[in-house]
């Protein structure tokens, strides 16, 4: 979404998407600290202009925490690293073929 481009009510989305007022909060605050939307008092919550390294930054970390979940799984049933490596490498060249 564009920057600036101005977000439903807590209230609507919650209500849109019927679950509680507070999860909805809960939502547009874990937003707001990431530095993804932008909330002003009496006026809304917008999406904020994004920087593109930090966005990328923020990708690359929540792609670490998948790969540690799954370095982890690997050890538990004795996966080596090559044994990763291989497996990595067939997938990205299958994503990256499609």
């Amino acid at each position: 979404m564009p920057e600036g481009t101005p977000l439903p009510s807590i209230r609507q989305l919650a209500k849109d998407l019927g679950v509680s007022v507070i999860t909805t909060k809960r939502a547009y605050d874990e937003l707001e600290r990431s530095g993804l939307i932008v909330s002003v008092v009496g006026k809304g919550s917008f999406v904020a202009p994004q920087d593109r390294v930090q966005l990328k930054a923020l990708e690359v970390e929540r792609i670490a925490a998948k790969l540690a979940d799954i370095v982890a799984e690997s050890k538990v049933i004795g996966l080596t690293l090559a044994d990763l490596q291989v497996i990595l490498v067939r997938l990205y060249g299958e994503v990256d073929d499609a």
